[in-house]
Protein backbone atom coordinates (compact mmCIF):
# COMPACT_ATOMS: atom_id res chain seq x y z
CA UNK A 1 0.00 0.00 0.00
CA UNK A 2 1.50 3.33 -0.64
CA UNK A 3 2.07 6.37 1.44
CA UNK A 4 0.13 9.63 1.17
CA UNK A 5 2.28 12.43 1.75
CA UNK A 6 1.03 16.17 2.47
CA UNK A 7 3.26 19.30 2.41
CA UNK A 8 2.84 20.21 6.41
CA UNK A 9 3.67 23.99 5.01
CA UNK A 10 0.67 23.90 2.64
CA UNK A 11 -1.33 26.99 2.90
CA UNK A 12 -4.50 25.01 3.45
CA UNK A 13 -3.17 22.43 5.68
CA UNK A 14 -0.97 19.68 6.46
CA UNK A 15 -3.89 17.28 6.67
CA UNK A 16 -6.20 15.64 4.19
CA UNK A 17 -9.52 16.47 6.60
CA UNK A 18 -7.38 20.75 6.61
CA UNK A 19 -7.81 21.26 3.41
CA UNK A 20 -11.31 19.93 2.89
CA UNK A 21 -12.31 22.27 5.45
CA UNK A 22 -10.33 24.89 3.66
CA UNK A 23 -12.25 24.34 0.34
CA UNK A 24 -15.85 23.72 2.21
CA UNK A 25 -15.53 27.23 3.83
CA UNK A 26 -17.41 30.15 3.41
CA UNK A 27 -15.49 32.82 1.02
CA UNK A 28 -17.55 35.88 1.43
CA UNK A 29 -18.84 36.29 4.49
CA UNK A 30 -16.60 38.93 6.41
CA UNK A 31 -18.78 41.87 5.78
CA UNK A 32 -21.75 40.08 5.58
CA UNK A 33 -24.78 41.00 8.00
CA UNK A 34 -26.73 37.80 7.58
CA UNK A 35 -25.38 34.48 6.47
CA UNK A 36 -28.00 31.79 4.89
CA UNK A 37 -26.32 28.03 4.70
CA UNK A 38 -28.00 25.50 2.90
CA UNK A 39 -27.16 22.12 3.30
CA UNK A 40 -24.18 20.57 5.41
CA UNK A 41 -22.26 18.06 2.75
CA UNK A 42 -19.68 18.99 0.27
CA UNK A 43 -22.57 20.62 -2.01
CA UNK A 44 -23.84 23.14 0.48
CA UNK A 45 -24.21 27.02 -0.53
CA UNK A 46 -23.45 30.08 1.36
CA UNK A 47 -25.25 33.26 0.84
CA UNK A 48 -24.02 36.33 2.11
CA UNK A 49 -26.83 39.08 2.61
CA UNK A 50 -25.37 42.77 3.23
CA UNK A 51 -28.11 45.24 4.45
CA UNK A 52 -25.92 48.23 2.89
CA UNK A 53 -26.52 49.92 -0.21
CA UNK A 54 -24.01 52.13 -0.13
CA UNK A 55 -20.22 51.33 -1.25
CA UNK A 56 -17.75 51.59 1.92
CA UNK A 57 -14.68 53.43 1.42
CA UNK A 58 -11.18 51.43 2.26
CA UNK A 59 -8.43 53.34 2.48
CA UNK A 60 -6.81 57.15 1.77
CA UNK A 61 -8.02 58.60 -1.67
CA UNK A 62 -5.66 57.57 -4.52
CA UNK A 63 -3.99 61.04 -5.95
CA UNK A 64 -2.09 60.30 -9.23
CA UNK A 65 -1.34 61.53 -12.42
CA UNK A 66 -2.91 61.52 -15.87
CA UNK A 67 -1.90 60.12 -19.04
CA UNK A 68 0.28 63.01 -19.61
CA UNK A 69 1.90 62.88 -16.54
CA UNK A 70 0.03 65.83 -14.88
CA UNK A 71 -1.09 65.41 -11.16
CA UNK A 72 -4.35 65.18 -11.05
CA UNK A 73 -7.23 65.77 -8.15
CA UNK A 74 -9.09 63.13 -6.12
CA UNK A 75 -11.33 60.84 -7.23
CA UNK A 76 -13.38 61.46 -4.37
CA UNK A 77 -13.55 65.39 -4.22
CA UNK A 78 -16.87 65.31 -2.43
CA UNK A 79 -16.11 63.14 0.67
CA UNK A 80 -12.26 63.32 1.39
CA UNK A 81 -10.79 61.85 4.28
Amino acid sequence: MTEVRYNKSHHAGGTPEARIASRLRNSGGEEADHIVQKGSGPTRTFTNIKHNGNVQQRGPDVKGQDINQRPRGSNNPSGEI
